[in-house]
């Protein structure tokens, strides 16, 4: 039990030892757990709907932070990808707001420090466990804010994130135990008494972390950062994409009220609304009170920021070139579904959906033959084709295009060669004015340079490239150039040939890169499951850190020794 704590904190403490113990053994074993149930009818009859009506309640209205400095403003700039206008206003976070409000969240970091590593666990995991009892409205939040489908969004942007920022917990706990609290230290000094010294090492919070949400995955790519900055002592400012607010809006108001409740300061976390084009994550970032900063999104600002920010541990998601190396398969089939369905969900808006497909121009070999260059495409273009053929279905995988530059970009693809599966419209029934657009596949050839500036870059979005190359030797060759100078988060491929297999992982670990071999089943390259599988590698220009690992939580704290002579 941790002592020195109130009552109710000792009573959550209590409560949530179990589960973070069970966390624990899934990051030490990384075997299959989850606390948080995938489907709808685990929350019982009703809540799908209750979570719209809740959701449907919040529209239109003012979105309260009782007690948090703010400047008198309000802001509303959400518009669902789906179509409608949430119309939801949030407090506008200026810079007088921003001075008026930073000293406050400091103000709470003493007696939030003194709490302990096991306390400050338990009172992440109240949060989190009052989040995944309202996941169905988080899901219509995460769906109207992302374009998410809706089982996409209940699942990744509910128990799915949920599970990332339960495993950033246990993470931080553990890092921070790692050292003993207290030691008695005794040297012996030959005929003379021993040196008795009594030592206390305390985990402390590096101050006020920052996090810079992203449109497409607001609490999945934003729950890490904020559990671990919470979990080791931080006080942490959320700064959300100006079109994804509310479910991180949603996730600062439960942590506020989970605070105050055990005795906290409520103001440890807060929330930093902006109108579109206030650009205040800029300033933010500089300010000498923030020492630790999470950030998803593009790589000019991720790379910004770990160039300017020097005052704070910056941790980047940016963007990366996904890669499949195709050299052979016993699975043809199995393979084509695969990569079919891994390049249509959520319209190809994820950060790890595959983007270059690298085949050797003389072709494959398959368990019924060989299939050319030409052939493989045409098949694999069959194939999304047909999982796309039903409107429904689509709509339930592809979701709604986050936004007009994702749209541009899909459009612009089908100028830089020939296309060998064309994106279509399909319509959505129930939200008329969303913009659904299945996925093009465009045939390049890495022996012709105007090739290079079409697939060297990341196109966010439905597009994907099937790369001609003269061999797998010059597909690994590839392979290795682009994680060295662009990165990935994934790296997938298919081969049949046990050196073929090993060559790829060395090039995966040379410039390191997460590798998936030979997914022909229900497990995805762009899937990831937390306390088993890491989310990116920190090894190379896409991320600079890892999702979850040790280093993504222990720079977010010190130890700080104090020394006392022992007494007699």
């Amino acid at each position: 039990m941790t002592t020195g704590i109130g009552t109710t904190t000792a009573q959550l403490v209590d409560t949530h030892r179990p589960t973070l113990d069970r966390a624990l053994e899934a990051i030490a074993g990384r075997e299959f757990w989850t606390p948080h149930p995938e489907h709808p009818k685990a929350y019982g009859e009703g809540a799908a709907e209750q979570g719209k009506a809740a959701f449907d309640a919040l529209c239109g209205s003012r979105f309260e932070l009782p007690g948090q400095p703010v400047s008198g403003e309000w802001v509303a700039t959400e518009v669902s990808p789906y179509g409608p206008e949430l119309g939801i206003s949030y407090p506008r976070m200026d810079e007088g707001a921003v001075d008026a409000l930073l000293p406050v969240m400091r103000g709470g970091l003493p007696a939030w420090r003194k709490a302990g590593a096991e306390a400050r666990a338990a009172v992440c995991l109240e949060i989190l466990a009052r989040i995944s009892a309202r996941t169905p409205e988080f899901a219509q939040a995460v769906m109207h804010t992302s374009g998410q489908a809706f089982m996409m969004a209940f699942q990744a942007g509910g128990p799915h994130a949920q599970d990332r920022g339960m495993e950033a917990v246990a993470y931080a706990y553990a890092e921070q135990v790692r050292t003993p609290a207290r030691v008695s230290w005794e040297k012996p000094q030959g005929k003379r008494d021993p040196l008795r010294v009594t030592k206390e090492f305390t985990p402390a919070g590096r101050g006020v972390a920052l996090l810079i949400g992203c449109n497409t995955f607001p609490t999945w790519n934003g729950f890490p950062g904020f559990f671990a900055s919470l979990a080791t002592g931080n006080a942490v400012l959320v700064k959300p994409h100006p079109r994804a607010v509310l479910p991180l809006a949603l996730t600062v108001r439960i942590a506020r009220e989970v605070l105050a409740e055990a005795g906290f300061d409520a103001d440890l976390v807060a929330l930093a609304a902006e109108a579109e084009g206030d650009g205040i994550a800029e300033d933010l970032a500089l300010r000498p009170e923030i020492r630790v900063i999470d950030y998803t999104g593009g790589s000019a600002f991720g790379e910004w920021l770990e160039s300017h920010a020097r005052q704070a541990r910056v941790h980047t998601e940016k963007a990366g070139v996904n890669t499949v190396v195709i050299d052979s398969t016993d699975d043809y089939q199995g393979m084509l579904a695969n990569l079919a369905f891994s390049l249509s969900l959520y319209s190809g808006q994820m950060c790890t959906t595959p983007q270059n497909l690298l085949i050797p121009a003389a072709g494959i070999t398959t368990e019924s033959g060989p299939r050319s260059y030409d052939e493989v495409v045409a098949d694999l273009a069959a194939a999304v084709d047909k999982l796309l053929g039903d409107d429904a279905r689509a709509n339930a995988l592809l979701g709604a295009m986050v936004n007009e530059r994702v749209r541009t970009r899909l459009e612009a693809a089908s100028s830089l060669g020939e296309v060998a599966l064309a994106s279509r419209t399909v319509q959505n029934p129930e939200f008329p004015d969303a913009t659904v657009r299945t996925p093009v596949i465009v045939k390049l050839d890495a022996n012709e340079p105007e090739s290079e500036g079409a697939y060297q870059d990341e196109c966010f979005g439905p597009v994907s490239f099937a790369v001609a190359v003269g061999s797998t030797e010059d597909a690994l060759e590839l392979l290795r150039n682009t994680l060295r100078s662009k990165g990935a988060m994934t790296v997938a491929g298919y081969t049949t040939s046990s050196e073929v297999a090993r060559q790829l992982e060395e090039v995966c670990f040379d410039e390191p890169a997460q590798l998936s071999l030979n997914l022909t089943g229900g497990v995805y390259v762009n899937q990831t499951a937390a306390f088993s599988d890491f989310h990116g590698s920190g090894g190379n220009p896409a991320a600079n850190c890892t999702l979850c690992d040790g280093d993504f939580v222990s720079g977010r704290f010190r130890v700080v020794e104090v020394r006392r002579m022992a007494e007699d």
